[in-house]
């Protein structure tokens, strides 16, 4: 199913506007250059909401090249008038945000149901102790398809507290693997907001994001695994006895908290096999249906899996069998299912509002005549789009930390370059994959993210530089560069 650009207005002769400020490329150029230097004050030293800083400057950038009042706004007067805002925002979330929810809502099913620790507990039985790291990567790497970084770590660390204590060895060990395995799957894979958004950006089919985000994501995290085993065994970093404690009291009040919402756990754990199944449904059932189109006549048989297949079809399903088979199946009521979906949903709202505002960014540079600027400026200077994607989002992301932001407002820049040719469906899931490695390069303090990593795992700042600094930046350069020679070929 592809997912339509957040904007299709072509590029208008502005009359009428309220700042014309400027004229010809490089106008708009420097329009483009002084946006998003604002963009970059305003979340780095103005510390304002990225939701907020994105809208703002998306407005300056419309006025400034010309956009009118009307253009940008609509109006009250004539309902037939096109807001660029309003067409931005809701052409990009009007398929993200369902594929998100529900991708949110199946993650947080799994994590309450005690399937993370399924997950690590057998990995860890079957790989034994001398394979512990590996285990523990494998366990992020699956486990971090349907839930978010965040909530890998906080699921996953008192796993990787109990490993690193039996083994007496650095902590290091254990977590980078894991940390390496979240990261790959948040940064490269849907249903998280990244990969999505900028899939709907670019109008890209989900089945040839999951299908590159595999080829690309795979080699990187095993890149990843080898750093951090070197690293694991020079650095040492004892378990932090305060974050033990506090991750057996945490755990303590998720399970009071689940009784009083009806969620009695089970003693028998939840078969392995469901979990993967779950997780694996939705990934199955896309590629599915983006690769019928490929292999099969238009028929009945192709509308089936095409139906089946659609992001948001495949993702209720894999979250109906949740319900079932981790829910009601094993004692949950209904109250209780419904409880923990719509609390999973809370902090989603922060990531869709940036997600919009990026798709009304590029709406703007569009609309404006800024984004055609800026793909002949790019086009004259030589540069494969795809390099050209990879080295923006590193920017974006070193500057103010947030790889949502680089990778939306990457897409909404790249967009006109990839619009005018006749480029596969495999090839912009590449630039993608370009876009996505580069939102994750050298992840350091404007970075949430780090002060996780520092504070759940017990790294001090410099080592955590050293190490989970280094492995992301391991991580983004191994999947470029599969990408980068990918592309070659497609």
């Amino acid at each position: 199913m592809s997912l339509p650009l957040a904007a299709t207005t072509e590029t208008p002769p502005h009359t009428g506007g309220l700042l014309l400020l400027v004229d010809g490329t490089a106008g708009l150029l420097t329009v483009a250059a002084l946006g998003i230097a604002l963009l970059l004050f305003l979340i780095i030293k103005a510390r304002l909401q990225p939701f907020v800083a994105l809208l703002g400057v998306s407005i300056a950038v419309g006025l400034l090249a010309g956009l009118s009042v009307t253009e940008l706004f609509g109006t009250v007067q004539r309902s037939d008038a096109v807001s660029t805002i309003e067409s931005g925002m809701g052409g990009i979330l009007g398929h993200v945000a369902i594929i998100i929810g529900l991708g949110t809502m199946l993650g947080a099913i799994l994590e309450v149901s005690g399937g993370a620790e399924v997950l690590a507990s057998r990995l860890l039985n079957l790989f034994g102790e001398k394979r512990a790291p590996l285990a523990m990567g494998l366990t992020g790497l699956i486990f971090g398809i349907p839930v978010f970084f965040d909530v890998g770590i906080f699921v996953l660390a008192p796993i990787v507290y109990a490993a690193a204590k039996r083994s007496g060895k650095s902590i290091l060990l254990y977590c980078l693997p894991l940390l390496a395995g979240l990261s790959m799957t948040h940064a490269f894979l849907p249903p998280h907001p990244g990969p999505v958004a900028a899939a709907g950006l670019l109008h890209v089919d989900l089945g040839w994001v999951i299908l590159m985000g595999v080829v690309c994501g795979i080699p990187a995290v095993l890149a990843a695994w080898v750093w951090s085993a070197w690293v694991g065994r020079r650095i040492f970093v004892a378990v932090p006895q305060d974050m033990v404690e506090a991750a057996a009291e945490a755990r303590q009040a998720v399970i009071e908290e689940q009784r009083a919402q009806g969620v009695v756990p089970r003693e028998d754990p939840v078969p392995l096999g469901t979990v993967l199944g779950i997780i694996g449904t939705p990934l199955v059932l896309i590629l599915a249906a983006t690769f019928s189109s490929i292999a099969f006549d238009p028929s009945t048989g192709r509308s089936v899996i095409e139906f089946f297949g659609s992001p948001f079809v495949a993702l209720t399903i894999a979250l109906v069998l949740a319900y079932y088979l981790l829910g009601i199946r094993r004692g949950w009521s209904r109250k209780s299912l419904e409880t923990v979906s719509t609390a999973s949903l809370k902090p989603v709202g922060n990531i869709l509002l940036v997600v919009g505002a990026g798709g009304v960014f590029g709406a703007v540079l569009k609309a404006s005549g800024v984004a055609q600027a800026l793909s002949d400026t790019f086009n004259d200077v030589g540069l494969p789009v795809l390099v050209l994607s990879y080295l923006i989002s590193v920017v974006l992301r070193v500057a103010q930390g947030s790889a949502t932001v680089a990778i939306v407002t990457t897409a909404g820049i790249v967009a006109p370059l990839l619009s005018e040719g006749h480029h596969s469906q495999a090839f912009v899931a590449l630039v993608i994959m370009a876009i996505s490695a580069g939102s994750i390069f050298a992840s350091h303090v404007n970075d949430g993210g780090f002060w996780m990593v520092a504070k759940y795992f017990g790294i001090s700042e410099r080592d955590t530089l050293k190490t989970w600094t280094v492995l992301e930046s391991v991580l983004s350069v191994a999947g470029f560069v599969v990408a980068a020679v990918l592309s070659l070929f497609v």
